[in-house]
């Protein structure tokens, strides 16, 4: 069984950049919010549906304090300037046995270039290994993107529209 709590993957980014998909860890409060800095309000509203440009001390030690069984969490780390830099996170959460919601949210900057899919597939693999059966979302219907990240996923896809929303149920298996 794959440990999410120490994962760590390579890959290329479209524009020929390697990108580190790792596990959030305990100490990357700060690169998590400097990635919130970076981030475009149209950006956050399409991640968290309303106006968001910072977090309570209670939303951060929620997005920082991950068992990796049933909240499991990794970011996008590049390197920009010399350093280490945090550029997008996907992460779900078990809402039932066999299901999980799934979110994603790239900074600006890095947006097109593969990383949602690639947080969607290491995800993928790692809930499988864990026994997960599905994947949901809940996705402003404006924001094609990650409509788009789903529907190339090349997991089986159904929707289901509401004013507002669109739920999507990714099967794993």
């Amino acid at each position: 069984m794959l440990d999410a709590a120490k994962y760590s993957a390579k890959e290329r980014l479209r524009d020929g950049r390697t990108v580190e998909i790792r596990a959030l860890a305990p100490d990357d409060k700060a690169g998590l919010l400097a990635a919130v800095d970076h981030t475009s309000s149209q950006s956050m509203y399409r991640r968290f549906f309303g106006a968001k440009r910072e977090f309570s001390e209670k939303e951060t030690a929620f997005f920082l304090n991950i068992d990796f069984v049933n909240h499991v969490a990794l970011v996008a780390v590049v390197e920009e300037a010399g350093r280490a830099a945090i550029v997008a996170g996907g992460r779900y959460i078990v809402q039932r046995p066999g299901t999980a919601e799934i979110a994603f949210v790239v900074i600006d900057d890095y947006q097109g270039q593969g990383i949602g899919a690639a947080l969607l597939r290491h995800l993928a693999m790692l809930a499988r290994d864990a026994g997960l059966k599905e994947f949901t979302a809940e996705v402003l219907p404006e924001n094609i993107p990650m409509l788009k990240t789903f529907e190339k996923s090349g997991l089986q896809m159904s929707t289901r529209r509401e004013p507002g929303t669109v739920h999507v149920a990714l099967q794993l298996c």
